[in-house]
């Protein structure tokens, strides 16, 4: 086949000497290497033990947000759920009843609100689409696990921990 430009590239081939026939010198080439990244620091981490830093704009698992109050702060809008271009977000709204108001911050909540993290490419989307900031990106790597159903994270999972405990 002939090339577009109809330029042709000439190669020299000329006859090895004794030592590059013999593969000597690319022999020591290649242990000078490997002697020499041998003896220098790892860059791997121990991960379990020791932890990286990672940058302020890192992205990591999602975590539903409190108010100053104590209760919840999504109203199950659905924003960050039509924002999400995977579709990994999923909820299911209700109503808060008499006595509940120490819970939710408004008349709606979330009721059931998962995320299948399969799924989630940590765009970062959920978090800039929601009006009452609400879900973040700002919790640790997302472990690993075997079975597809615990990637599956509810509000048990998302929901932060209460400030009066």
């Amino acid at each position: 086949m002939e090339s577009l430009s109809n330029k042709k590239k000439v190669l020299e081939v000329k006859p090895l000497n004794f030592w590059e026939r013999a593969y000597l010198p690319a022999i020591f080439k290649g242990l000078a290497i490997t002697m020499k990244h041998f003896f220098k620091k790892p860059v791997t981490i121990k991960y379990p033990e020791q932890k990286r830093e990672f940058s302020e704009n890192f992205r990591g698992m999602h975590s539903l947000k409190r108010d100053e109050h104590g209760r919840e702060r999504c109203t199950a809008c659905g924003l960050c759920a039509l924002s999400c271009p995977a579709e990994a977000i999923t909820m299911t709204a209700a109503e808060r009843q008499k006595g509940e108001e120490n819970l939710y911050r408004e008349e709606k909540y979330a009721a059931v609100y998962e995320i299948n993290m399969l799924r989630c490419i940590f765009c970062g989307l959920c978090e800039e689409a929601c009006p009452k900031e609400a879900i973040y990106l700002d919790g640790d790597i997302v472990p690993a696990d075997y079975l597809r159903k615990d990637f599956i994270y509810g509000k048990d999972k998302l929901v932060e921990a209460p400030l009066n405990q």
